[in-house]
C-alpha cells in the first residue's frame, strides 16, 4: 500500500472516530450531567435554531459571589479567559488572563458589547443577572454563549452552554472544532474555579475592598 494511501486511511479513520457520536457526546457535554445537557437554560431562546450546542460544567467549592466576578471581566484586552492564552493568542485575540479582580471590569450591562479580534463580531450582552445568569450573543447573531451559576451545597455549579449556528458549519465543527473548543473551555472552568475557591479562601470582604478601590 502506498504511503499516500495510508496517509488517506488514517485520515479517515480519525475522522469518523471524531465525529462518532460517543466522542462527540463528550467533547459537546463535558462535565455536565444529562440532565443539564438537556435542560433549557436562559439564553436559548436567542438562538432558537443552532447546529450545534455544547453544553459543559464544573463543581466549584465556592459560592456565586466569588465565581461571577471572573466572569464579569472575562474579554479581549479585559481579565482574558483564563484558558491557554499563547494559543489564543496566535489568533490575536489579546486574552491575557488575569489572577486578581480588576475593578475596572466589574460594571457589565444589558447592552454592552465586548470586542473578541479585529475580524470577529462583538459579542453583545444580553442577560446580566448578578450571580446567577450572564449571556452574551455574537453580533452577527450565529452564537450564544451562558453562563449559569446554580448554588449549590455551600458551593456553585457553573454551567457554559455555547449555542452555534448556521448548520453547514456542523461537520467542520464535529471534525475539528468540539475537541478544540473542549480543550480550551475545559482549561477555562477549572481556571475559573481555581481563581472563585481562593477568593472564597479570602472572603467577601476582599471583593469588597477590590471593587472599591476603583
Amino acid at each position: 500500500m502506498k504511503p499516500w494511501t495510508l496517509v488517506a486511511a488514517a485520515v479517515g479513520v480519525a475522522a469518523a472516530v471524531a465525529t462518532s457520536p460517543p466522542v462527540r457526546r463528550y467533547c459537546l457535554t463535558w462535565g455536565a450531567s444529562a440532565e443539564e445537557a438537556s435542560a433549557a437554560l436562559p439564553g436559548d431562546d436567542l438562538l432558537p435554531v443552532a447546529a450545534v450546542q455544547s453544553t459543559r460544567a464544573i463543581a466549584i467549592g465556592a459560592e456565586p459571589w466569588a465565581v461571577w466576578p471572573w466572569l464579569v471581566q472575562m474579554g479581549s484586552g479585559r481579565g482574558g479567559a483564563y484558558t491557554y492564552d499563547w494559543i489564543e493568542n496566535l489568533f490575536g485575540l489579546d486574552m491575557h488572563s488575569a489572577d486578581e479582580i480588576r475593578p475596572e471590569f466589574q460594571k457589565l450591562a444589558v447592552g454592552d458589547t465586548l470586542p473578541l479580534s479585529p475580524d470577529q463580531p462583538p459579542m453583545r450582552v444580553e442577560i446580566c443577572e448578578e450571580n446567577q445568569t450572564l449571556v452574551f450573543r455574537s453580533a452577527d447573531g450565529v452564537w450564544v454563549w451562558a453562563f449559569v451559576l446554580r448554588a449549590r451545597d455551600g458551593g456553585t455549579r457553573l454551567i457554559s452552554r455555547n449555542r452555534i449556528s448556521p448548520p453547514d458549519r456542523r461537520f467542520f465543527y464535529d471534525l475539528l472544532m468540539a475537541q478544540g473548543s473542549l480543550v480550551m473551555e475545559r482549561k477555562m472552568l477549572l481556571g475559573i474555579r481555581q481563581r472563585a475557591e481562593k477568593l472564597q479562601v479570602a472572603g467577601l470582604s476582599a471583593l469588597t475592598r477590590a471593587v472599591v478601590s476603583s
